[in-house]
């Protein structure tokens, strides 16, 4: 290959790089037709056919070991659902207060906007491997939150595989699930609600991460732009498309 030809390809390569974005992550939220006992299991029938959403962008710097982690999600006319299956080493669950630091286990997260005017303003769901929520309501991300009171976390149904402490470490292979029913009529304490509905349209993000386990990992589904793992940056949630 000729100077010539190798300065031009170079060129179109670096054209293309600096105008390829990243394409927006869109979720279709199918309608739960039944009711639904909250148990964890990913297997259940009214989970079968609902395709997941992977966690599996990266935040920081890449972990020891990769945790393969996957979402579904749905909703009826009083609650949204979500279910989660992370196939992991390295868990820890020792959080067992309300709104503790559970980010600090192995930890799955649901930040949602369910207002579509303020899609900046939004509910931080997470949730150890254990099932001890944390969930706020963010006006404007650390400046300006809620914590939610315990009575109303007490609202939303959280199942769990595995004991409620894990400690110490599973340092070997995994498989846990985390599943929650959360309910409209609590959400509407703190936030606006566009309730659900075909072509109602929420911004969101589903994370996984462990911040001091001895495998830091920090996931998402919706690409963030962030060189710092920071999940509190709703300018990057994607879109979750109700059916």
């Amino acid at each position: 290959m000729n100077i010539t030809r190798y300065i031009f390809y170079c060129f179109i390569f670096l054209f293309i790089s600096m105008n390829t974005t990243t394409e927006e992550a869109v979720y279709n939220v199918k309608k739960l037709d039944r009711p639904m006992k909250i148990n964890a299991d990913w297997n259940k029938p009214e989970w079968k056919n609902i395709d997941p959403v992977k966690i599996e962008k990266h935040m920081g710097s890449l972990p020891k070991f990769e945790p393969v982690v996957e979402a579904k999600m749905m909703y009826d006319d009083n609650n949204v659902y979500v279910i989660f299956r992370v196939q992991d080493k390295f868990v820890q669950s020792t959080i067992q207060e309300y709104n503790g630091a559970v980010s600090e286990n192995s930890c799955v997260e649901f930040f949602f906007s369910p207002d579509s005017s303020h899609p900046l303003k939004y509910f931080n769901l997470e949730i150890n491997a254990g099932g001890t929520p944390l969930i706020f309501y963010v006006s404007k991300p650390w400046n300006e939150f809620v914590k939610l009171e315990s009575d109303d976390i007490s609202k939303i149904e959280i199942a769990h595989s595995l004991p409620k402490k894990v400690d110490p470490e599973i340092t070997q292979p995994i498989t846990w699930f985390i599943e929650a029913r959360v309910p409209f009529d609590m959400l509407k304490k703190y936030s606006g609600l566009s309730k659900p509905g075909p072509g109602v349209k929420w911004k969101g993000n589903f994370y996984k991460t462990g911040s001091k386990t001895s495998n830091p990992n920090y996931m998402t589904w919706s690409f963030v732009d962030h060189p710092k793992p920071n999940f509190h940056l709703p300018q990057y949630f994607g879109t979750l498309k109700f059916q």
